[in-house]
């Protein structure tokens, strides 16, 4: 019989290391990526790094803080995504430098990429936040030294989420581009993403699977 059989409990491990390493990984590409929806799939990947991570663990806080973060960064990528498409077909192009000056043409997307953005950077009291938070203290329970390796993407993603909305929002539009204002099926989409996450806000405990 395989010694392996013996250590059920040892065989997660690769898969946590992998998880983690690849949050780490994928969190420093954001920072040098200049196309913007491959920036925001990045992201996704590196949060999902946290879930496989929780997952893997299989404590009670754990798998109640990838079932928080899986649900709260869904509605958060989603709502990026939408807000990417919609810059795109303004600007024809997805590449973060071309984008310039979108506070001064559009200032209502301004503040829905704000909120996106703040809310992918898990800050309080989003849901994004507790999740991250359940998550980091059962690793860190786990093993102590993975606490660097989540700390480190955290500050990563704070990074990258600042870097991405000021580089669209602040400077000068380009001349040759023409700007159309933000229609009514468009706040109606950013609104269907922004009231599930205030409400989830006010109850978490409906996705904390306790």
């Amino acid at each position: 019989i395989s010694p392996l059989l013996c250590q059920p409990k040892m065989l997660h491990y690769p898969f946590i290391i992998l998880a983690l390493w690849g949050m780490m990984m994928t969190s420093l590409i954001c920072l040098r990526q200049p196309d913007l929806k491959s920036l925001i799939a990045y992201s996704s990947v590196s949060h999902m790094g946290l879930v496989v991570t929780a997952t893997m663990i299989q404590t009670p806080a754990s798998l109640s803080g990838a079932m928080m973060l899986m649900v709260a960064h869904g509605i958060t990528s989603s709502m990026l995504f939408c807000l990417a498409n919609m810059m795109y077909e303004r600007t024809n192009t997805r590449t973060l430098t071309m984008m310039q000056g979108m506070q001064t043409t559009v200032p209502l997307m301004t503040a829905f990429w704000l909120l996106a953005n703040l809310t992918n950077m898990a800050i309080p009291p989003t849901i994004n936040l507790l999740g991250e938070i359940m998550i980091t203290s059962t690793t860190f329970n786990w093993s102590a030294p993975t606490l660097i390796l989540t700390g480190s993407a955290a500050t990563i993603t704070a990074i990258y989420s600042m870097h991405m909305f000021s580089s669209m929002q602040q400077g000068k539009t380009q001349k040759d581009m023409m700007i159309s204002p933000t229609q009514t099926r468009e706040h109606l989409v950013l609104m269907l993403h922004t009231i599930p996450m205030a409400m989830l806000m006010m109850n978490p405990q409906v996705i904390s699977l306790t």
